[in-house]
């Protein structure tokens, strides 16, 4: 997997193509890059994301969906040991429960 480029130059190259002059293309600005076509389109379209000019999950979004998830799953094993621990419990043989007094 190629390394990732830092964040400053992502936003720096984003800007440049959100800010092109009419006549100039995607690719032109990417080859003064030094990057790939597909990349900048990549970038250019979470860009969109991000500022919300196009629809789809953002990385705040993301990051919030994923944290919610493991605090579900975390839930979802503490109902499970409360489960377990009641039904343990409820057949348990507690004392004077079945003895019959006089």
């Amino acid at each position: 997997m190629p390394k990732a480029y830092p964040k400053e130059f992502r936003d720096d190259v984003v800007a440049v193509a959100q800010r092109r002059e009419a006549g100039v293309t995607i690719k032109e600005i990417a080859d003064d890059f030094g990057i790939s076509e597909a990349c900048l389109q990549n970038w250019l379209r979470k860009a969109d994301v991000e500022s919300g000019r196009r629809a789809g999950v953002s990385v705040a979004e993301s990051s919030e969906n994923r944290e919610l998830r493991r605090r579900n799953r975390l839930l979802e094993q503490e109902n499970e040991v409360l489960r377990r621990a009641a039904a343990y419990l409820s057949q348990a043989n507690l004392p004077g429960k079945g003895s019959t007094r006089s």
